[in-house]
């Protein structure tokens, strides 16, 4: 028969791997997101077949390599730091934009990575979860620069949700399946 503090710890030890077992982003995700992270193979198929049509040769070279790139591991791989970023937008309004390289940071804050985008019109800040050794979650908020910068959760309008790979030494991007505004499937890319 089991004691009363010997109940209390194991009735700690249950919530406690229940929590390990879901992980801290389970409990911020959106359904809105989730949703979108469902659909990512699908829009981001469909966003490459429309961008096929664009007429800019360079910026379709720019969206294939980008699109096809493999994911390298994120071990021993810092992303803290000063970043050069752009974004693709493929498929929706306009077949394919490929937007000016702006600055980018990346901190962390003691609970894991923290992305700013600091300069352009379009920003967005947020934060990574480890999805796997080669992938993360990316769940951030979208706003226009003057404006504060929402909490994510905020809303439809500024949510964010996307993966983040490593493709190569120095460089990594963001997808994101679905955005808000104009586009069926964007990737922001990263370089030192």
């Amino acid at each position: 028969m089991l004691r009363r503090p010997a109940l209390a710890l194991l009735a700690l030890f249950s919530s406690v791997t229940a929590s390990l077992a879901t992980g801290e982003i389970e409990s911020l995700i959106t359904d809105a997101d989730r949703e979108r992270l469902a659909a990512f193979d699908r829009a981001k198929q469909q966003a490459l077949g429309e961008a096929e049509g664009a007429d800019s040769q360079s910026a379709l070279a720019a969206l294939r390599k980008a699109a096809n790139a493999e994911a390298l591991p994120f071990a021993d791989f810092d992303l803290t730091g000063n970043w050069q970023c752009r974004t693709l937008k493929a498929g929706g309004l306009a077949k394919l934009v490929v937007y000016g390289w702006f600055d980018c940071r990346v901190t962390d804050d003691g609970s894991g990575w923290r992305l700013e985008k600091l300069t352009g019109s379009q920003r967005t800040v947020g934060r990574f979860f480890t999805e796997s050794d080669t992938r993360l979650t990316y769940l951030g908020a979208f706003f226009v620069a003057g404006d504060a910068a929402p909490e994510y959760g905020a809303g439809v309008d500024s949510d964010q949700v996307g993966y983040a790979v490593r493709t190569g030494p120095d460089n990594w991007q963001i997808e994101f399946p679905l955005p808000r505004y104009e586009s069926v499937f964007d990737i922001l890319e990263f370089r030192r």
